[in-house]
C-alpha cells in the first residue's frame, strides 16, 4: 500500500511538472551521440500547489507505515487536511500528526486569536505589496533582459531578488498562518529570519522550513542520513538538494540551484568534520561579533550567487549574469540613476529601500525582545496608531494597477 501510494502519487507530480523535462533531457542526451530525434512537448496545464499538497499526503502515508500515527477515518477532516485553503497553494508543508486532529475540535470565537491572525496577514501583505512586488519591477526588467544591462545591474537586481523572494514567499506565509489562526487553526513556522544565518546550514533551518524538514525526514534520513560515514553523509545531503532543486522547477536551472546548495553544504560539513576546534573558535559556535559577521556576509553572498540560478530564464542567462557579476562590475557605476533606478522611480527606490532597512531592523529586534508581544502590551491608543501605519503604508506603497505583480512566485511550484 505505501508503494502504490508513491507510485501514485509521485506518478501525478511527475507528468503534470517534469514529462516534458524529461522529454527533452532525453532528445539532449541523444543528441550528444550524433542522433537527432523529434518530440513535440506536450501542453500541459500545472495544478496550482501540486508539488505542496503532494508532499503533504505523502508525509501522511508515510508516517503510517512508520507506525508514528494512526490513519483516520474521518473522510471530511482528511480531505481538509490535504486541501487547507489558507496553505493549500504554497504551503507552509503541514505533517498530518499536527494539523489533522485540529479539524476535529470545536472552534469559538477568540478575539485575541483574530487580532493576531489579522496582524500576521497584514504584516505578510506588506512584505508582498510594498517591497516584494516593488523590487519585482526591477528584477524582471533586468533579468528579462539581460543582454541590455552590465555586471553592476545584474548584482542590484540579485540582490533584490534576494529580498524579493524572501518577502513574496515569507509573506504567503505569514498571510497563510494568519488566516489560518483568525479560524482557531495553527500552522507551522516557515520562516525565522534565514538572510542572518552565520552558515549555509543554519540558512536551511531558517528558510523554508516545513520544506527542509520534510526533505531532512522522508529523504534524508531513509537514504541513511549521517549513520553510515561521512563519504555517504556527504553523498545523501548532495543527493537532497539536487532533488530540492529538481522539486522546485523542471529546469537545469533549478537542478544547478540545488547543486551550489549541496556542494557548499557537504564542505561545511566535512569542514566541520575535520577541523572541529578551529570551528568552533572561527565564531560560527561562539560569539565573536567579527568572525559572526564575516560568515555571515559570505553565507549571504552564496545564497545570492546560488539564486542567480534560480531566477533567470535560461540556463545560458544565468551563466550570462553570474559571469557578469563578477567580471563586469563597475564600483564606479553603483550610484548612476541608470543602474540604481532601473524600471523605479527615484521615490521608489527609495521606498524599496527604506522598507528592506526597516524589515531587517524589525527581525533583529524581534528575534531579540519580541516585538509583537512588546506591542501588545502598549496602550491602545499607541497600538492602534501602528495597526494604521502598516495598513497605510500597504494603501499608499503598494504596487497596483498595470506594474503590479500579483502572483506569489511559490504559486508555480
Amino acid at each position: 500500500m505505501l508503494w502504490i501510494s508513491l507510485l501514485v502519487n509521485l506518478g501525478f507530480l511527475a507528468y503534470f511538472k517534469y514529462f516534458n523535462f524529461f522529454i527533452e533531457s532525453f532528445v539532449d542526451a541523444f543528441r550528444l551521440f550524433g542522433n537527432e530525434l523529434t518530440s513535440p512537448a506536450l501542453n500541459i496545464i500545472l495544478p496550482v500547489g501540486i508539488s505542496f499538497y503532494t508532499f503533504q499526503t505523502l508525509s501522511y502515508t508515510i508516517d503510517i507505515y512508520r507506525k508514528q500515527i494512526e490513519p483516520t477515518n474521518d473522510w471530511p477532516a482528511f480531505f481538509a487536511f490535504v486541501s487547507f485553503y489558507p496553505q493549500l497553494v504554497a504551503g507552509p508543508i503541514e505533517r498530518a500528526y499536527h494539523l489533522l486532529p485540529q479539524f476535529s475540535k470545536t472552534y469559538k470565537f477568540d478575539y485575541n486569536l483574530v487580532k493576531s491572525g489579522i496582524l500576521l496577514m497584514a504584516f505578510g501583505l506588506f512584505k508582498k505589496m510594498v517591497i516584494a512586488d516593488r523590487a519585482a519591477l526591477y528584477v524582471n526588467e533586468v533579468y528579462n533582459n539581460p543582454d541590455y544591462y552590465d555586471g553592476t545591474a545584474y548584482t542590484y537586481a540579485t540582490l533584490l531578488f534576494a529580498f524579493q523572494i524572501y518577502c513574496d514567499f515569507s509573506g504567503y506565509s505569514d498571510i497563510a498562518i494568519g488566516a489560518a489562526r483568525t479560524m482557531g487553526f495553527d500552522l507551522m513556522k516557515n520562516f525565522d529570519s534565514p538572510y542572518f544565518s552565520k552558515s549555509l546550514t543554519e540558512f536551511w533551518r531558517r528558510w523554508h522550513i516545513s520544506l527542509s524538514t520534510w526533505f531532512r525526514d522522508y529523504v534524508y534520513i531513509p537514504l541513511g542520513g549521517s549513520k553510515k560515514g561521512k563519504y555517504r553523509t556527504y553523498a545523501n545531503l548532495f543527493i537532497v538538494f539536487l532533488v530540492s532543486g529538481l522539486w522546485h522547477g523542471a529546469a537545469m536551472t533549478f537542478v544547478i540551484w540545488g547543486a551550489i546548495h549541496g556542494i557548499i553544504l557537504v564542505l561545511e560539513k566535512a569542514f566541520y568534520n575535520l577541523k572541529q576546534p578551529i570551528y568552533n573558535k572561527v565564531g560560527l559556535a561562539s560569539s565573536n561579533y567579527s568572525n559572526s559577521l564575516a560568515f555571515g556576509l559570505a553565507t549571504f553572498v552564496v545564497v545570492c550567487f546560488a539564486w542567480v540560478f534560480f531566477r533567470a530564464n535560461s540556463l545560458s542567462d544565468s551563466l550570462m549574469i553570474s559571469t557578469g557579476m563578477i567580471n563586469d562590475f563597475d564600483l564606479a557605476s553603483i550610484f548612476k540613476n541608470e543602474t540604481y533606478r532601473i524600471g523605479l522611480r527615484a521615490y521608489e527606490f527609495k521606498v524599496l529601500i527604506f522598507s528592506i532597512l526597516s524589515l531587517c531592523v524589525f527581525e533583529v529586534l524581534h528575534k531579540k525582545h519580541n516585538i509583537i508581544s512588546l506591542l501588545n502590551k502598549q496602550g491602545s491608543l499607541f497600538r492602534w496608531g501602528v495597526y494604521l501605519l502598516i495598513v497605510f503604508s500597504i494603501v499608499i506603497f503598494g504596487v497596483y494597477g498595470d506594474r503590479n505583480i500579483s502572483e506569489f512566485i511559490y504559486f508555480q511550484f
